[in-house]
């Protein structure tokens, strides 16, 4: 964290760091409208609703044949597109990023484990028995996009620091959620697919590390183990593993490592530079001759190496997932029902919702505080200088805003209730509103003391 607050730190990360902030907080103005849209929709005309997002919609071709509902194709197709950005971030933090380094990385990744594991001890708590029981998973999830619009409403007051542990918490966060649903929300296995699916991924990997960069390879490779993951269940498709673990695991192929490495990146665009000036120029001025154009092939080659895979294409995918694709899942999951339509029980705010809610609000705040605190007492981490324990349970209440992440692991837990899947919903959107509120004001608060305590001097 040192680094961070030192000025070569801020020049280093600061304007990657800040383009990352607002490709996720520009899609958060768009993913509260579709969730706007979506309750309107569901509390109006709820038949149309569910029936539109359960209409059947079929792919088939001579090599598959996939017919699923609208609601499944975003959950279990777009969403493994959401998840494979989140994969590549996770490479990319681990590799280079702040959680690089066991000082870097583990503030925030006590602070991640905190903040699932307190929230699962309370939700426990309540003893629910049968389907609510799987409901366990839905409040450790911390939404990327909301946390991070909530912060940035407070503007140049957050320290970049306080940015960096909320970002990196959250990639942790989601990492944990990743393996939950692998490992607890998945159904009976078709395992042929699997292990075809698994040679598939050797095959990546073994291409990764040989730098391969050809991209058709991965997309081809990519989509065949999505597609097994898909038919992976013996129960038809999207029943077994999910299809969105594809997407994480594709992730972890893709080279992080360009083709031309930084120290050349310079050299060679003089070069090519220089080539391209030093050719005799041409009578005709509008047409460039061959060593021109072969100059300027090495300098875009140059250009388009000296990033590499990993990089381009989380680069390339950010806009398209948080305008695109987390809207348009909120619109799909995010239609809970208020008023009763006559069908399940008619009951609303549950114990279901309460536990739900509770364990977002209280488990997140108390489990990242208490992690974060541990870590520094016990020499493990280091706390961001300037910033006070009531900041830091500011952001912990920010990382209880479970919205997108808990929406979608209760739409796996509880898929075969609408009843308590409804319920689970209306949990999630009362705690994670209390949870940003709570952090919003609080960090308000906390900062502006931060900032009386330690006044900026001017020379």
């Amino acid at each position: 964290m040192n680094e961070i607050q030192s000025g070569t730190g801020r020049r280093r990360l600061g304007d990657p760091f800040q383009k990352f902030i607002k490709f996720f907080t520009s899609g958060s103005a768009l993913l509260m409208m579709a969730t706007g849209i979506a309750v309107v929709w569901a509390n109006v005309d709820h038949d149309s609703y569910h029936h539109f997002w359960h209409s059947p919609f079929g792919i088939s071709t001579e090599l598959f044949n996939v017919e699923m509902g609208l609601m499944h194709w975003i959950n279990d197709g777009l969403m493994a597109i959401f998840f494979f950005v989140v994969g590549l971030e996770i490479k990319r933090e681990f590799l280079a990023g702040e959680l690089s380094s066991f000082k870097q990385a583990s503030l925030p990744i006590f602070a991640a484990i905190g903040g699932m594991v307190i929230p699962i001890i309370l939700y426990v708590s309540f003893g629910f028995e049968g389907m609510a029981s799987k409901g366990w998973g839905i409040p450790m999830a911390t939404d990327i996009a909301f946390s991070l619009g909530i912060l940035s409403l407070l503007g140049k007051r957050v320290p970049l620091a306080l940015k960096v542990f909320l970002t990196a918490l959250a990639i942790v966060d989601d990492l944990g959620a990743v393996l939950v649903i692998a490992l607890f929300y998945g159904g009976d296995l078709n395992w042929t697919y699997l292990l075809i699916a698994g040679v598939l991924l050797i095959i990546l990997t073994i291409a990764n590390l040989r730098n391969v960069q050809d991209l058709k390879i991965y997309t081809f490779l990519g989509f065949i183990i999505w597609y097994l993951f898909l038919q992976s269940g013996v129960d038809g498709p999207g029943s077994g593993l999910h299809a969105t673990i594809a997407g994480v695991l594709i992730a972890f192929t893709i080279p992080a490592r360009p083709k031309v490495q930084i120290n050349e990146f310079l050299a060679r665009i003089k070069s090519g530079l220089t080539r391209f000036d030093s050719v005799p120029k041409s009578e005709n001025k509008r047409v460039l001759t061959d060593d021109q154009l072969y100059a300027i092939n090495d300098v875009e080659y140059s250009v388009k190496k000296v990033q590499s895979p990993l990089q381009y294409i989380e680069h390339q995918f950010h806009g398209f997932i948080s305008l695109f694709v987390l809207p348009l899942f909120a619109l799909a999951n995010a239609g809970v029902t208020i008023i009763h339509h006559g069908e399940g029980s008619g009951e609303v705010f549950t114990v279901l919702s309460f536990a739900i809610a509770f364990s977002l609000v209280l488990g997140k705040g108390i489990g990242i505080t208490i992690f974060s605190w541990l870590a520094v007492r016990l020499g493990i981490a280091v706390k961001p200088r300037k910033s006070s324990w009531l900041s830091f349970l500011g952001l912990a209440f920010l990382g209880g805003i479970g919205f997108t992440m808990s929406i979608f692991i209760a739409s796996l837990g509880f898929k075969a209730d609408a009843d308590l899947l409804n319920q689970a919903k209306i949990g999630i959107f009362v705690g994670s509103i209390i949870a940003g509120l709570a952090g919003f004001y609080l960090l308000k608060y906390s900062l502006r003391k931060d900032e009386e305590r330690h006044p900026v001097t001017t020379k």
